[in-house]
């Protein structure tokens, strides 16, 4: 097999793990040990934090998003593989039913729009650099974080975005 078939079929082989683990988190499973390696590293965006290990990824994160949404359907927009990574973006449409970010629940219905990276070693996932928008979730249950001052006021005009001084 030649360079560039070899890095398909890896490629193929990669989102093919991914899509295996993406399932099983969607039937809400328990045996992520089949998807991850015991010491891979899950890292998370400002907010969400970084998770060294399966009990670690289970305790501080899987759990912790199954208690604060609840009725999740996961709405995987777009994936990407090249070699061992693979990417996706989507979003879950969750119930907030219990506390998040100190906040109550509200009962509200959110999305919750998401990044995913995965390298893949032996059929499983190694390291999974990640960016949850808890920001926009936030905004949704009534919460703006950037107080008013979020650049969306320059895409509704409701603001002049600066500007650097002309160069002279």
């Amino acid at each position: 097999m030649n360079d560039a078939h070899a890095h398909r079929a890896r490629s193929a082989a990669t989102l093919a793990a991914v899509r295996r683990m993406e399932d099983a988190l969607g039937a809400n499973s328990d045996d992520m040990a089949a998807h991850f390696h015991d010491d891979f590293v899950w890292r998370g965006n400002q907010g969400c934090g970084v998770k060294r290990g399966l009990a670690a990824f289970r305790r501080d994160w899987q759990l912790p998003l199954r208690a604060a949404f609840t009725e999740r359907v996961y709405v995987t927009e777009r994936y990407l593989a090249d070699g061992e990574w693979a990417a996706c973006f989507g979003h879950i449409e969750a119930t907030h039913s219990g506390p998040f970010m100190g906040m109550a629940p509200t009962g509200k219905r959110v999305k919750i729009p998401y990044m995913d990276f995965w390298r893949v070693e032996d059929g499983r996932i190694r390291d999974n650099p990640v960016s949850v928008d808890f920001a926009s979730v936030l905004a949704q249950l009534g919460r703006d974080v950037f107080a008013g001052e979020g650049w969306e006021a320059f895409d509704r005009g409701e603001k002049i975005p600066p500007a650097p001084p002309a160069k002279t």
